[in-house]
């Protein structure tokens, strides 16, 4: 990590098809801390997820990220030109500004919407705290329960 003008940078790098395990695992486990309260005892659709991000991997569009720690994977960043798709960070290294940083890689690469659970409080503090705002308009999550999703859009002028 270095220090550029009082901001945080992480060692982020590309990831390749090999890393589609490693990706669900650190998703897993963030959503099993983080989402807890969303998902309570269902089990983590382990297989779907993989192959999600086998399809993302292998997407030219779709740009994957990740900060490697000592053992493994500790953040995740993955985005389109549009779209901020997936962004996680392993509970261990919460607080340590890699969510931060993950989002500012995304809105470099002209990023200015996502989708966030209407229940996951902790991303949409981040994302509102950095300029992007709801829009109302919501889509069904595909895993069960399935839950809410909420699109937010970065305003114009924000810097991340």
């Amino acid at each position: 990590m270095t220090r550029e003008a009082g901001v945080r940078r992480h060692d982020w790098q590309r990831a390749t098809p090999a890393d589609a395990g490693p990706l669900t695992d650190l998703e897993r486990d963030a959503n099993l801390v983080g989402l807890a309260h969303v998902f309570g005892e269902l089990p983590f659709p382990y297989d779907a997820v993989l192959t999600r991000w086998v399809l993302l991997l292998d997407d030219p569009e779709v740009v994957t990220e990740v900060v490697v720690g000592d053992s493994g994977l500790v953040a995740l960043a993955a985005y389109d030109p549009d779209s901020l798709r997936h962004l996680a960070v392993h509970p261990d290294a919460w607080g340590r500004g890699m969510a931060r940083d993950g989002v500012r890689r995304a809105v470099d690469a002209g990023a200015t919407r996502l989708w966030v659970l209407t229940e996951n409080h902790r991303a949409r503090g981040l994302y509102e705290t950095l300029g992007w705002s709801p829009t109302g308009v919501t889509q069904e999550c595909p895993w069960a329960p399935h839950p809410i999703e909420l699109e937010y859009r970065l305003a114009l002028g924000s810097s991340v």
